[in-house]
């Protein structure tokens, strides 16, 4: 099964899995104010789709974990938000809000399978060795879609109004179902006995996260950074208002980062295995803090500039995560930590757009200023964490390690 499944399908379903992930929050937004004529509202779907995928993702991915088919449980996932996105379209001022909100909150519980649940199922795609390239080319497609999804939101609810884009980002995951049904069974097709429940699986993922240095450090320092993206999305309309003339011009600098991001991983993806990956991931800290200082000169030109120089930072910072988790997590429990990971960065973005909120009020400067701050302490984050026995696993892979990774875990 492994050997007819390819890479370019996997990667076919990624992007149009995740594109329709990235473009179901912006439309959920869109189409909440547009039928419910309330921003508060259409914060709050936006909010409740993204904030439970913290509790879901975990459980999740230890279901994962204990399937035999992974496949058939992801597309099972797949199912389910697509369904809820049309359930929450079809509440919105149909039922009272509390009700669509409700709704909007399940559906977000099956969020990171179109991320971590997806990126865990890579290493029976392709053989050892050429898991760092695919490792690449899988983090290209969260760029592809953090690119495409936004302006698909935008350009699909301006020609044809807001609901219409909901249902262009549910046809998008419903695309990806196939891709996903067929992914190759564990070896054998067979489940294997698990003597320990689901709760025992989450705390064992739990104790690998914390207990392997090498893990632990990425977790810390990519969860971090994310606070800081969060802070920057909350910077966004209000930088786009005073530097691009117009709250809306924001999303020229979503797309920046998105596009640099993209060239970086592309550069990477040339060169895998050439830079430790743990180096890679606090360099990059360090490069975004780079362009969230630079943006707080607050002209045209130098802020274009800073968020590209954020892209290329935040880009590379991803690669290597999947890369660390790939090589630490071992295989029975390789889709809860992906999907662990992935709730813990969503939960980090989340609090830090909201946290910043108030400081982008007070100070627009003092907020990216506050940003560039996380991202210098998610860079030094990781020497809290010792090194002792894990120094061995941070080396630059070799092909010998790649198949061991293979076979030892993924994101």
């Amino acid at each position: 099964m492994g050997e007819r499944y390819s890479l370019r399908l996997y990667l076919a379903g990624a992007v149009a899995a995740r594109s329709g992930d990235e473009m179901s929050g912006p439309a959920l937004m869109l189409a909440g104010f547009a039928m419910a004529g309330s921003a508060v509202e259409a914060s709050s779907l936006l909010a409740g789709i993204t904030i439970s995928a913290a509790v879901g993702g975990p459980v999740l991915g230890a279901l994962l974990d204990r399937a035999g088919r992974p496949g058939r449980l992801l597309a099972g996932a797949l199912v389910l938000y697509a369904v809820g996105l049309g359930a929450v379209l079809i509440g919105l001022g149909r039922l009272p809000f509390a009700v669509t909100l409700s709704i909007a909150v399940l559906t977000g519980m099956p969020g990171p399978a179109l991320s971590g649940g997806w990126t865990a199922q890579l290493p029976r795609v392709v053989p050892g060795d050429r898991l760092p390239r695919a490792n690449a080319l899988d983090a290209m497609t969260f760029g592809v879609a953090s690119l495409a999804g936004p302006a698909l939101a935008g350009g699909v609810a301006a020609v044809l109004g807001a609901p219409t884009a909901v249902v262009v980002s549910l046809a998008l995951i419903v695309l990806a179902l196939p891709a996903a049904w067929m992914l190759p069974a564990r070896p054998g097709q067979v489940q294997v006995a698990r003597p320990t429940s689901v709760i025992g699986d989450l705390a064992a993922g739990v104790r690998v996260i914390a207990g392997r240095p090498a893990l632990a450090r990425a977790t810390l320092t990519s969860v971090a950074s994310c606070i800081a993206q969060g802070m920057l999305m909350a910077c966004i309309p209000l930088l786009g208002e005073r530097v691009l003339g117009g709250a809306g011009s924001g999303a020229v600098l979503l797309s920046c980062v998105a596009v640099s991001a993209l060239a970086a991983n592309a550069v990477l993806a040339r060169f895998p295995g050439s830079v430790a990956p743990g180096a890679i991931i606090r360099a990059s800290a360090l490069v975004q803090a780079a362009g969230l200082a630079l943006a707080t000169w607050q002209q045209p030109v130098v802020l274009i500039v800073a968020v590209l120089v954020v892209g290329v930072g935040e880009g590379p910072q991803l690669t290597a995560l999947f890369a660390v988790r790939h090589r630490e997590a071992p295989d029975h429990l390789r889709g809860q930590i992906f999907t662990t990971g992935a709730s813990l960065k969503i939960t980090g973005f989340a609090l830090g757009a909201a946290v910043c909120g108030p400081v982008v009020m007070w100070s627009l400067p003092g907020a990216l200023a506050l940003a560039a701050c996380v991202e210098v302490l998610a860079a030094v984050a990781c020497f809290v964490i010792p090194s002792a026995s894990a120094a061995p696993s941070d080396r630059r892979p070799t092909r010998q390690g790649c198949r061991a990774g293979s076979r030892e875990g993924l994101p």
